[in-house]
């Protein structure tokens, strides 16, 4: 692979998961979180069948019994559990808190991939981190006309920084595994751990009925916030640990914040702050020291 091609697929994973939360955003207005992270995800498994052997062909990779397991153990944590209660933060504590909590994910990626997969920052990649991160916070602070607090803050609060803790969690338990395995493969038993988790989760709170779809259900969108904003985000996503370090990874990923509040104000026709000019301005210089100092 072209060096540097991780970092690029870090980068454009952010952006493709930001078209997806602007969609889904909307989607959640009418969908409950489980059922609409259950009805994603049986939609990106089915665009993964044909997709894998396009990519690897049809011979079977050779994964052993522990890299399945945790492959499927990253998806039921990291999208079957996270994604559902990232889905219900979202609806409680709205998009742009959730870009501020969104700067929790780097360091606790950091943390876990420096105790249990040695990784290290030069000191140029820790400026890029601070750079980026404090961009993305600048960017996506809610302005003081948003300021006040929504109903459930406090436990839409919990439930986010609990989702980006099992996110973190899950791509490190799968990094290995995707250094190793196919990605699209890695990226199905993941899918199947997902709709597993949520199957159970469904069962344990004994509201099975939630995976059916309802009747006056808007396929169109739904579709296209699946196929973009996690089957096109999760590869690039995963393609971006597999070619790169995780640190390195994570601290791209937070650029979705600044791609949010970009599609906002050329989609959505929300104002673009001076702030949040400043935040871009900061991210994108955080992600050119990133980039310089893997050259």
């Amino acid at each position: 692979m072209p060096h540097g091609i991780g970092e690029l697929f870090s980068i454009l994973s952010a952006a493709a998961w930001a078209v997806g939360v602007i969609l889904y955003r909307r989607l959640g207005e009418s969908l409950p979180p489980l059922q609409l992270n259950f009805l994603k995800n049986c939609l990106v498994f089915m665009m993964l069948i044909p997709a894998i052997p396009l990519l690897h062909g049809f011979a079977l990779p050779s994964f052993s019994g522990q890299q399945i397991f945790l492959s499927v153990l990253s998806g039921l944590i990291g999208i079957g559990l996270a994604d559902t209660l990232y889905f219900r933060a979202l609806n409680e504590v709205g998009a742009g808190r959730m870009g501020i909590l969104g700067n929790f994910y780097s360091p606790f990626v950091l943390l876990l991939s420096f105790i249990f997969l040695g990784d290290r920052l030069n000191p140029w990649q820790w400026c890029g981190f601070a750079l980026v991160s404090s961009g993305v916070f600048l960017a996506s602070k809610p302005s003081a006309v948003e300021a006040s607090r929504p109903a459930h803050y406090f436990r839409g609060l919990m439930f986010g920084l609990l989702s980006i803790g099992l996110m973190a969690i899950s791509i490190i338990l799968v990094k290995r595994v995707l250094e190793a395995q196919p990605l699209l493969w890695v990226t199905g038993l993941r899918m199947l751990g997902a709709v597993i988790g949520m199957v159970l989760i469904a069962a344990f709170r004994q509201e099975l009925f939630l995976l059916k779809p309802p009747k006056a259900m808007r396929w169109k969108p739904l579709i296209i916030a699946a196929f973009v904003g996690q089957f096109v985000a999760m590869v690039f996503w995963l393609a971006g640990y597999k070619f790169t370090s995780a640190s390195v990874a994570a601290i791209l990923n937070e650029t979705a914040s600044v791609f949010i509040l970009l599609l906002a104000w050329l989609w959505l026709k929300e104002p673009l702050t001076r702030r949040g000019l400043i935040g871009v301005g900061l991210t994108l210089s955080g992600v050119s020291f990133m980039l310089w100092a893997r050259s």
